[in-house]
């Protein structure tokens, strides 16, 4: 049974919410909006290390035949897949994404709007959670 951090995913709802509030409703457009499940693989993404983005090697393929399954955080559908591994690289690099990759994004039907909203999202995310933890630090 998988364990999901709901505030978490309430949290990149908040993200985004606060995102919106900055820049003005009429920034974004109304195409650059992420479903509900889109949302919960961005927020799910976050405890994703960036290694999960890599093709199993031999021999971790090997480990895992003997001492059984790993952890495949990989998703079926292949644009959620794509959405989870910009998140990934955005929850670790922020707005330092390869080229490549943001391409692949594009192409598998995002658009550039969806991924701004996804990366302003994510750092406001980040933001947040570092002002906090250094609110707690000066108390």
């Amino acid at each position: 049974m998988a364990y999901v951090a709901f505030q978490e995913i309430g949290a990149a709802r908040s993200a985004t919410d606060a995102a919106l509030a900055r820049q003005g409703a009429a920034a974004i457009r109304a195409d650059a909006r992420l479903s509900a499940l889109e949302w919960q693989v961005v927020a799910l993404a976050r405890r994703d290390r960036v290694s999960s983005l890599r093709e199993p090697s031999r021999l971790t393929r090997a480990i895992s035949s003997i001492f059984g399954e790993t952890r495949n955080p990989r998703l079926a559908d292949p644009s959620l897949e794509a959405l989870r591994r910009m998140a990934v690289l955005s929850w670790h690099h922020g707005y330092s994404v390869p080229s490549h990759e943001v391409r692949a994004f594009l192409a598998s039907g995002y658009t550039a709007d969806q991924y701004e909203l996804l990366v302003d999202s994510i750092a406001v995310a980040l933001s947040d959670s570092r002002r906090g933890i250094r609110a707690i630090a000066a108390e």
